[in-house]
């Protein structure tokens, strides 16, 4: 299951650069990227503001909700907003200002782990 997480608030490209560097030293965590979005009309070029996570089975979904958590609850991330899409097109937000720290892992767990059921059902 891919998931894809959006960095907004705060210095986008600078958190989405953070979040990156902080997944890929997960070591459960692989294919993690930096990825950005088309450019709109009048954009010369691309923002490189997601970052796209391959999770397989075996514990990936548990690792990145964990670190995900911890990530979230570093200082200076109060602005940070997560738009985390799963497949299937389904997105679940979370803002630093409105989710505690010991609530985010819960929320993060049950949106991903509906998202690997649904995956399954499908094979």
């Amino acid at each position: 299951m891919d998931v894809h997480i959006s960095v907004t608030g705060g210095e986008t490209v600078a958190e989405a650069e953070s979040l990156t560097d902080w997944l890929r030293g997960e070591p459960g965590l692989r294919g993690v990227a930096l990825t950005g979005r088309t450019p709109g009309p009048g954009e010369m070029g691309g923002v490189l503001d997601t970052v796209s996570v391959a999770l397989g089975a075996g514990g990936g979904l548990s690792v990145l909700a964990s670190s995900l958590r911890t990530w979230f609850a570093q200082p200076r991330r109060s602005d940070v907003r997560l738009k985390i899409r799963r497949p299937g097109g389904v997105t679940v937000e979370l803002d630093a200002k409105r989710v505690r720290a010991g609530e985010l892992e819960a929320i993060l767990r049950s949106a991903l782990e509906d998202a690997a059921g649904a995956d399954a059902e499908q094979d």
